[in-house]
């Protein structure tokens, strides 16, 4: 892949996780509050980190540490995630709609990954 093409799918992925980050934190909004501010915050703080590390990864020529912690934590919220469904915090359809974003800013980030390993 061309770096034309790099630079051009660095900027989907942020703005991809930024959608998903905003429809997350709203769902973290409506859990119960024993619930919001114990396992809603993990939730929100591991979505938070993954942004913070994808815009690092933006600004550097480094960016292959960073994109490699971000993938490690995308799988960290999938299971956080997954979790958050069996104890019936967020509904099946939700869920699904998580795995299906979490799946689709994975393989752009693998893919981030690959070019940077280039």
């Amino acid at each position: 892949m061309s770096n034309a093409s790099k630079s051009a799918n660095e900027p989907v992925l942020l703005a991809r996780w930024y959608d998903y980050m905003k429809w997350l934190l709203d769902r973290v909004d409506g859990f119960p509050k024993n619930q919001r501010f114990i396992f809603g915050t993990r939730l929100a703080d591991a979505a938070l980190d993954i942004h913070e590390l994808l815009v690092e990864a933006s600004y550097t020529r480094e960016k292959a540490e960073l994109l490699r912690r971000a993938n490690v934590r995308v799988e960290k919220l999938r299971w956080l995630v997954r979790l958050a469904k069996d104890r019936r915090l967020i509904t099946s359809r939700q869920y699904e709609y998580s795995a299906e974003q979490l799946t689709g800013c994975g393989k752009m980030l693998g893919g981030w990954i690959k070019n940077t390993e280039r």
